[in-house]
């Protein structure tokens, strides 16, 4: 293998899609026995190549335009085709148009578009850009074949574009096909569910995540790209995403604060506080952090009732688990874990300092092991 990474492909781009063949299986096999649903709702954990799925779905299918329409040039009826890969080659002209954002049949919905009003970006999809997608389902195909509407995350549709986008999947045009992509499908109307087929994609396994880190990022020690495969539970997305920011140097930080909270180190807390409360990258890091504590202390729970330890990312976490859960009841881990993911997630949405933030997340944790009147340390 080449020293020199390789990029890692956006999910609009052609890339093989590794570990979800039976998806792809169940879409062809719907396509080939022509009894298409209208809309497919994919769902699995982030990062696991659910998006890259529905860009590979919106390929395919745009690529077969007028040709499959049975008839030759001179009426003779020409033998079915039964497509065995959803792959479409990265030069194929569909490819090329998705991948610059310009095919005419294809339509995207993700935050961070420009609201048709105030031209700003939206964090949520908005309705008025629901209702513009619609009306382009109105529309006659640019190329006489299926128009798409993908959606990414939906997830992220708000209220009244939930509702927006339910009123045609209640009557969906003919040739018009939806992709959902969905973290939470819990967060969509149940009403949407139901008038869609789901694809259900699983977490990718540890060794299909280090072999593809490898590719990514073959400069990084294997040690290293092991250790971010355990920590990211089989997504490749949050894989790479925490290895281009540094995301395993804070997860060891965050661990060795952990470890010495019976004597908590002031100054290595503050120091990681300095850290998220960086201009540029701070905000970036600060949600890496809080993702990570968050885990962190949800497995601390899960590990102490289940009575079985969660796998190390790196060496001896293991044994600080351990010996945390045994300082304090199963209860309280419940109690501070549930306090400090609240502080964290107060900061981002009231805009709070997150020096502050991190350092009283950490006392916080550090004050669950302080023996109460009359215990013993």
């Amino acid at each position: 293998m080449s020293d020199d990474p390789e990029s890692a492909p956006k999910p609009s781009n052609p890339i093989d899609l590794i570990g979800h063949d039976a998806a792809e299986k169940t879409f062809l096999e719907s396509w080939n026995a022509g009894r298409m649903p209208h809309a497919w709702l994919i769902t699995g954990p982030r990062g696991i190549g659910k998006a890259s799925l529905a860009y590979r779905i919106a390929r395919f299918v745009l690529s077969q335009g007028a040709e499959d329409a049975g008839d030759s040039l001179f009426g003779d009826a020409l033998p079915p085709v039964t497509p065995e890969t959803l792959a479409i080659a990265a030069d194929h002209p569909v490819s090329t148009r998705i991948g610059a954002g310009g095919h005419a049949d294809l339509r995207v919905l993700e935050p961070g578009m420009l609201h048709p009003d105030t031209g700003k970006p939206t964090q949520q999809i908005v309705v008025s850009q629901v209702r513009k997608a619609v009306r382009f389902t109105g529309l006659t195909s640019a190329e006489e074949g299926w128009r798409i509407v993908l959606v990414d995350p939906a997830d992220e549709l708000n209220p009244n574009a939930q509702n927006a986008i339910l009123k045609v999947l209640e009557e969906p045009p003919a040739m018009v096909l939806f992709l959902l992509v969905s973290n939470a499908p819990g967060r969509l109307l149940p009403t949407i569910r139901s008038r869609c087929r789901r694809l259900a994609l699983n977490a990718l396994d540890t060794d299909t995540v280090v072999d593809l880190l490898s590719r990514y990022q073959p400069a990084m020690d294997p040690a290293d790209r092991l250790a971010l495969a355990t920590l990211t539970e089989g997504s490749i997305g949050d894989a790479i995403a925490l290895a281009e920011s540094g995301g395993l140097d804070l997860y060891r930080a965050m661990l060795r604060l952990l470890d010495g909270l019976d004597n908590p180190d002031i100054q290595g807390i503050h120091a990681l506080g300095d850290t998220v409360a960086r201009a540029g990258q701070g905000a970036a890091a600060f949600a890496t952090l809080r993702r990570l504590i968050a885990r962190w202390l949800g497995q601390l729970v899960l590990s102490g009732a289940r009575q079985q330890d969660a796998p190390e990312v790196v060496p001896g976490e293991a044994q600080i688990a351990a010996r945390l859960r045994a300082r304090a009841s199963l209860e309280q881990w419940i109690e501070v874990w549930e306090k400090v993911v609240r502080l964290l997630d107060q900061a981002d949405r009231a805009n709070l300092d997150r020096k502050h933030t991190v350092v009283s997340a950490f006392l916080t944790l550090a004050a669950v092991l302080k023996p109460g009147p009359g215990q013993a340390r």
